[in-house]
């Protein structure tokens, strides 16, 4: 049986990009969303549809407490360090803060007996895998230390529930772009490595987009990628919490459009979209790029009834744009 629509949602990393567009999703679906957030990366004017509780995910009888005083009936995990230069660079701090993180929250809901989480996960734990489009059966096999820790996190959340019935969904993300079309929340990264707000920025009179290798395989001999608007990542949130209270089954779930763009591809959309050029740098590959990475959404479909909604380039483009003007962000 499904919990009352007005349950109250713990959404740790609320205040960041993603986090923040899903507790507008939650809201607008009827439920409470609590976010807990330290805010090292994410930012308090973001949380606009519930209380905030400051606090580091490594605090787990803080984690107990705000799961205790807000009656929280379930959980949604954003808080994730997502740099993949970064997490090569600084390993330790990856797995302390994605793995070491995990384990607190997953030790705070032990304690008081919460049992649905659904989790932000990535297309990172692929690697590059050999054969597009990527389905959910495709190898795990990644190539830093960002998608190692969160596929430990997939497999500490399949050891939960063979250990204690805790019920998850994983949601693998392919490239989270856009922000919101009603304009209240955009995207806001530092430093920002997202090509789309790159090449936006650079349109806006900023350093140029760097474009690394223009000798693959592709149409273009630029990568090619599933940009998924983060609006429609927010609404599969919800679709996953509900298939969790209605006493679903633990699933792991790409989340992509299933179309793929290219680097040169974006450009294009952002000068149609912006009327202004688009200065470009080149530099070779980097290790570990892979030439495509594009999803396989169907099994998305088939247990959510998710597809996404936004798939056009440009309407994607649009949406951020207006984050991102002459001068440097909005």
């Amino acid at each position: 049986m499904s919990l009352a629509p007005t349950s109250s949602v713990l959404v740790t990393g609320g205040a960041g990009y993603i986090g923040s567009h899903a507790c507008k999703a939650l809201a607008r679906a009827g439920f409470q969303p609590v976010v807990y957030d330290n805010l090292s990366r994410g930012h308090a004017d973001a949380v606009k549809w519930g209380p905030l509780v400051i606090g580091d995910l490594g605090d787990t009888d803080l984690l107990c407490q705000t799961m205790r005083d807000h009656d929280i009936s379930a959980v949604m995990h954003f808080a994730a360090f997502a740099y993949v230069q970064e997490s090569v660079e600084k390993p330790g701090l990856y797995y302390d803060n994605n793995v070491g993180g995990m384990l607190s929250l997953l030790a705070a809901m032990r304690r008081q007996g919460l049992d649905k989480i659904v989790f932000s996960s990535s297309c990172a734990t692929y690697g590059t895998p050999a054969q597009q489009p990527i389905a959910e059966t495709t190898p795990q096999v990644p190539i830093n230390p960002y998608g190692r820790t969160k596929l430990i996190c997939e497999w500490m959340l399949r050891d939960a529930a063979l250990a204690g019935g805790m019920r998850h969904v994983a949601l693998r993300y392919f490239n989270a772009a856009g922000a919101d079309p009603e304009g209240e929340l955009g995207e806001r990264h530092d430093p920002e490595t997202h090509v789309i707000p790159l090449a936006l920025l650079a349109a806006a009179g900023g350093a140029p987009l760097q474009i690394y290798g223009i000798d693959y395989p592709t149409p273009d001999g630029t990568c090619i990628r599933d940009y998924i608007h983060v609006d429609d990542l927010a609404r599969a949130h919800v679709l996953a919490l509900r298939y969790l209270l209605d006493g679903g089954d633990s699933v792991t779930l790409n989340l992509g459009a299933g179309l793929g763009y290219s680097v040169i591809e974006v450009v294009d959309a952002v000068e149609r979209v912006t009327g202004r050029g688009v200065a470009q740098s080149f530099a070779p590959r980097r290790p570990g790029d892979a030439a495509e990475l594009r999803a396989d959404p169907s099994k998305a479909a088939q247990v959510l009834g998710f597809r996404a909604r936004y798939t056009d380039l440009d309407e994607i483009v649009a949406h951020a744009a207006p984050w991102f003007k002459a001068g440097g962000r909005a």
